[in-house]
């Protein structure tokens, strides 16, 4: 993985992009050493499901449904 300081990818932000577009390889910005974004060519594909780190969750009946009151208990 490459790595550029964010001063230099400003100026060059437009032929970085068609690089990494045709290359496939990743650029990491880095300001005052530290890595602060990834740049990847996007691949139309979702690299994440929807619900985070939880990728085989399941949801099984409405959760937009009024919560029925009478299934919590009240502390008194």
């Amino acid at each position: 993985m490459q790595t550029i300081q964010a001063s230099e990818f400003k100026a060059k932000c437009l032929a970085l992009m068609d690089k990494i577009a045709a290359s496939g390889e990743t650029l990491v910005v880095t300001k005052k050493g530290k890595p602060i974004v990834e740049m990847k060519p996007y691949s139309g594909k979702r690299t994440t499901s929807p619900f985070g780190l939880h990728p085989d969750l399941e949801i099984h009946g409405d959760l937009l449904a009024p919560l029925d009151e009478n299934l919590w208990e009240v502390l008194k």
